[in-house]
C-alpha cells in the first residue's frame, strides 16, 4: 500500500489544519518529498458566509528518521508499530484581522488545504468601512489575532490496513497562550478506485477548552463596544466542530499527482452561538497539481 497517499485530516479545524501523514518505511537517509501549486476556495474565516478564493502552494516532505513536514506541521513519527503512529508535533495558528484569516500551504492529502503565510490584504487606496456587526464585517472592531506555533501531538492507530482513528492536540492558543484543541477523526482509504486513483473519506470532532474557544468565538467587553453590542460574549470549553471530507489523488504519472479535496463544517456548541458567527456551516475546496522528487 501506498501510504505515503494515506494522511490524517489531523487539527483541520478553524485556525488551523495540521495533517499528520501516516508512516512511510523507507531505506534509511531517503525521503519523499512533493511540492506543487494549487487553487482553494476556503472561508474568510470560521463562522464566515463568504469564501475566498486563494492559491495554494503545496509541500510535504517525509524522511526515513520519521521527521515530516505537511502544509503547516512539523511532526516526528516516534512509534515503530505498523499498527500505531505518534510523537510530537509544531504547527502554526494562522492571523485573524478584519479581513479575515491568512492562507497557505497544503500537504497532498488533506482535505481541506492548511492556512498559513499569506497577509490578508486589502486593494490600496481604500479605506475600511466604519462598521458595527449588523452592518456585514464582524470582525470590524475585533482585536487582532496573531500568528503562533503551536506545540501538541499525534496518536493514531489502524483498526484495519484502511480504516485509521486519528487524534491530534494542539496546544498554546489565546491571550494567554494555554488554548487547547483535540480534534479526533476516523479515516477510510480507497486504494485503487480505478487505476492510479485513490479516494480518502474522513469524519472527525474537534472539543476545545475555554481558553481556545474565547480566543476565536469570544467578544471581549472592549470589544462588544466598539462593535455596538450590548455585551460581551465568552464561550465555554466543549464541543466546539464536527467536520467531514474527502481527498481525491490522481496519479498522473509517477512522479506527478493532482490531489483535490473537499471538506464540510459544522460549528456546534458556544461556538456556533458566537456573535462573530455568520453562518454555522462552511465548505473548503482545493485541488493542486504537486511534483514528487
Amino acid at each position: 500500500m501506498r501510504q505515503y497517499l494515506f494522511l490524517a485530516i489531523a487539527g483541520a479545524c478553524s485556525t488551523v489544519a495540521a495533517q499528520t501523514p501516516a508512516t512511510n518505511p523507507m531505506p534509511d537517509g531517503s525521503r519523499d518529498m512533493y511540492i506543487g501549486v494549487g487553487v482553494q476556495s476556503i472561508p474568510r474565516y470560521d463562522g464566515a458566509s463568504e469564501n475566498l478564493v486563494r492559491p495554494l502552494p503545496v509541500l510535504q516532505v517525509q524522511w526515513s528518521n520519521g521527521i515530516f513536514v505537511s502544509g503547516t506541521a512539523l511532526g516526528w513519527h516516534l512509534s515503530q508499530s505498523p499498527s500505531m503512529e505518534f510523537g510530537p508535533m509544531l504547527t502554526l495558528s494562522p492571523r485573524r484581522d478584519q479581513d479575515g484569516l491568512s492562507f497557505g500551504a497544503g500537504g497532498v492529502n488533506d482535505g481541506a488545504g492548511s492556512r498559513i503565510g499569506f497577509q490578508s490584504t486589502r486593494p490600496g487606496g481604500f479605506a475600511p468601512k466604519q462598521t458595527d456587526m449588523a452592518d456585514g464585517n464582524r470582525l470590524q472592531h475585533m482585536d487582532v489575532i496573531k500568528r503562533r506555533v503551536l506545540a501538541g501531538g499525534f496518536f493514531n492507530y489502524y483498526l484495519s490496513p484502511k480504516l485509521r482513528l486519528t487524534n491530534t492536540l494542539i496546544y498554546g492558543s489565546g491571550r494567554d497562550h494555554n488554548g487547547a484543541r483535540l480534534h479526533t477523526a476516523m479515516q477510510y482509504m480507497m486504494e485503487d478506485v480505478v487505476p492510479h486513483h485513490t479516494v480518502v473519506l474522513s469524519a472527525g470532532v474537534s472539543v476545545v477548552n475555554r481558553a481556545y474557544n474565547e480566543t476565536w468565538f469570544g467578544v471581549t467587553d472592549e470589544e462588544a463596544v466598539r462593535s455596538n453590542l450590548k455585551s460581551g460574549y465568552g464561550p465555554g470549553a466543549g464541543l466546539q466542530e464536527v467536520r467531514a471530507g474527502v481527498r481525491w489523488n490522481w496519479a498522473l504519472s509517477p512522479n506527478w499527482i493532482l490531489t483535490s479535496g473537499a471538506t464540510v463544517n459544522r460549528l456546534v456548541g458556544d461556538a456556533k452561538d458566537s456573535p462573530l458567527v455568520e453562518r454555522a456551516t462552511n465548505y473548503s475546496v482545493s485541488s493542486a497539481l504537486a511534483y514528487r522528487f
